[in-house]
């Protein structure tokens, strides 16, 4: 493996520490001993969560091959898996919110150990059984924890500002150093110890059921709205109705759809970007240096999130300007070095390579900083079945481009996700000026409220 690769890796290992360790006192929030034990437990809870995720991830396509199926094939299993996230994650929100977030949560473990369980058969449609089940759990997995963390948050009476130091360090652990673990142990599972494609399913069910036995043992219950006699079609219409009446909500939601579909589409395209021409290069050290990247900014955005008078909806125009910028690199690269025959990675490619670090460094800004946005914007009442709201338009745009993906040229893809991550950071300046009026109309109706009380006091 080229040396580069291993000065790319260092880099970030530096400047991770160096974060890390570099912190100043306006840098950390003091917090109260009962929310230090809350949120571990819930930072457990979320790294298992990921963990019985990222353990599948590398072996999923693996596993396909290994029981024979072509592209084709596969592609439709993957986009089933999508599909089904965007046909019921809606209504798995609304479940949650109506009958508890923990239930929904548990509902999650089983939905995906059910998932795994399937990998054992090769048959087809029972693999497409298991990538329905996964989508499902897909659903529950981005809106049932998030829900049930800010809605126990708050009843139990901790500080608004807290929330944004257990975000930025579930993301930390469960996109970032979960991620890389559970790399390796897949790899180790599945090549050192030469027990095949399907043992880190089994290992990740395992996860799974631990997992679940914490929360069985140590959640209490919340939920949304459970109101009696309100049916599935009031409660998405009352969501859909809040997206429609609230601009903050409609903007957080296009944002979230406009990122997280360029980020999906990242990783169908990241690997031939890297290797144009079948070039061997060292995908599973590659895969930890994003990973490693988008731990770099959760802990950025940890530093970011402190500063009491540094707003969200500011820094985030700069994320996602510099995100756009990164993708554009692949488009700019395939007109001044194009590519050439070579045996390792070209040129190219390693610029890409520091693009595609970028992009995960502000991946790894994103989600908690959109989780912080959420708990804002978002009503409790309605919480779940509007974040999957959220989800279908990014379903239909990832199941969009699985479909043609072999129909465009890879530039012109990186091209698309720029326009989108650039509109991204255009909606997310209105958010800011949207939430400044609303913010100023706020603190005149309170003065005016205030001024009346004190009326009759100066008589």
């Amino acid at each position: 493996m080229e040396f580069y690769f291993y000065a790319v890796f260092g880099i970030q290992v530096i400047a991770l520490v160096a974060l890390e360790f570099g912190k100043s006192g306006k840098d950390r929030i003091t917090t109260s001993s009962a929310f230090n034990a809350f949120k571990n437990n819930y930072l457990v809870v979320y790294s298992l969560m990921m963990a019985g995720d990222w353990l599948q991830g590398p072996y999923v396509y693996a596993l396909y091959v290994f029981y024979g199926y072509n592209k084709g094939d596969i592609g439709k299993l993957f986009i089933a898996g999508f599909g089904s996230s965007m046909l019921f994650g809606t209504i798995v929100g609304s479940l949650a919110d109506r009958y508890g977030r923990k239930r929904m949560s548990v509902i999650y473990c089983i939905t995906y150990m059910l998932s795994c369980f399937t990998k054992h058969s090769p048959e087809y449609r029972v693999l497409m059984l298991g990538r329905v089940l996964g989508g499902i759990a897909t659903s529950l997995l981005f809106s049932s924890f998030e829900s049930w963390l800010v809605a126990e948050h708050f009843k139990r009476g901790f500080e608004a500002q807290w929330l944004s130091l257990t975000f930025s360090k579930a993301i930390f652990l469960g996109n970032g150093l979960v991620a890389i673990l559970a790399g390796l142990v897949a790899n180790t599972l599945a090549g050192t110890f030469g027990l095949g494609p399907v043992s880190p399913f089994d290992a990740a069910a395992c996860v799974l059921a631990v997992g679940m036995a914490i929360i069985i043992s140590t959640w209490p219950e919340n939920y949304g709205d459970q109101t009696e006699g309100k049916s599935f079609t009031h409660q998405f219409t009352q969501a859909a109705s809040a997206i429609a009446s609230d601009e903050k909500i409609a903007l957080l939601g296009a944002i979230q759809s406009l990122f997280e579909g360029s980020m999906y589409t990242f990783v169908f395209l990241w690997t031939p970007a890297l290797s144009p021409n079948d070039q061997k290069i060292p995908f599973g050290f590659i895969f930890a240096t994003f990973m490693l990247a988008s731990m770099l900014g959760s802990s950025l955005a940890s530093r970011l999130m402190s500063r009491p008078h540094l707003r969200v909806e500011s820094y985030m125009q700069i994320v996602f300007m510099v995100a756009s910028g990164s993708l554009c690199l692949p488009v700019i690269i395939q007109f001044f070095l194009p590519d050439s025959p070579s045996a390792s990675i070209t040129a190219g490619g390693r610029l890409n390579l520091l693009g595609f670090c970028i992009f995960e460094m502000c991946v790894g800004v994103f989600w908690p900083s959109i989780m912080k946005m959420r708990s804002q914007y978002i009503p409790e009442e309605s919480r779940s079945t509007i974040m999957n709201f959220f989800r279908i338009p990014l379903n239909v745009f990832v199941c969009v481009v699985l479909y043609n993906v072999s129909a465009f040229p890879i530039s012109v893809m990186f091209g698309m996700c720029a326009i989108f991550l650039a509109l991204a950071g255009v909606l997310q300046r209105r958010l800011l000026m949207v939430s400044d009026k609303h913010r100023s109309r706020s603190i005149e109706t309170w003065t005016t409220e205030k001024g009346a009380e004190l009326e009759p006091l100066n008589i």
